[in-house]
């Protein structure tokens, strides 16, 4: 019997949280957010990649319009119901990868972002980092009104992950909300 010592412990980590060189993030409110999603990567990033999708499964976006040269406008609901106007171009896309972003001269928020794509270590799916970074509107008053309003970038990360997963994974998005076309009735029976 050997008086070494032999560990059997594995120096494991998330590679969501490893690479804290891809944090970028000048910005006043930032989040980075990751979820295993059992799909192929190349179709999780096609779905992606066509912004239009985006509002299937976020709460928050509720429209995209493509313009020239990778560069899109977004409709965005703030705070206290007020719709935001992003404009964003693409800064980087390789293809089944990583998209990232960054706002435009004429966006109402300064903003950056990217969403990587990569196979999972244990042949279990995919998994997707997002990372979100953002200047509130109206500065340190407006950060407080969006962790209240719960739109903060963390929230707002998990929140749209968890959605796009769901809808990635089973073709629809779970809610607790009653349809908008079950009927209703005032009466008691």
């Amino acid at each position: 019997m050997s008086n070494s010592e032999v560990s059997t412990d594995a120096d494991v980590g998330s590679t969501a949280f490893v690479d804290k060189d891809r944090r970028e993030g000048e910005y006043e409110a930032s989040s980075l957010r990751a979820v295993l999603i059992n799909r192929p990567r190349d179709d999780l990033y096609a779905f992606w990649r066509d912004l239009t999708n985006m509002p299937t499964f976020s709460e928050t976006v509720k429209s995209v319009e493509l313009l020239e040269s990778g560069r899109s406008r977004w409709i965005v609901a703030g705070p206290a119901d007020k719709d935001i106007e992003l404009t964003s171009e693409i800064t980087e896309d390789v293809s089944g990868e990583r998209i990232a972003w960054t706002s435009s001269k004429d966006s109402d928020v300064d903003h950056e972002g990217w969403i990587e794509f990569r196979d999972n270590a244990f042949g279990r799916g995919t998994e997707v980092r997002l990372f979100i970074s953002y200047d509130p509107p109206s500065g340190v008053i407006g950060k407080v009104v969006a962790k209240v309003m719960q739109r903060e970038p963390r929230l707002q990360a998990r929140r749209e992950l968890r959605r796009f997963k769901q809808l990635m994974e089973t073709g629809e998005i779970s809610t607790s909300k009653a349809p908008h076309a079950a009927p209703r009735s005032d009466r008691h029976i």
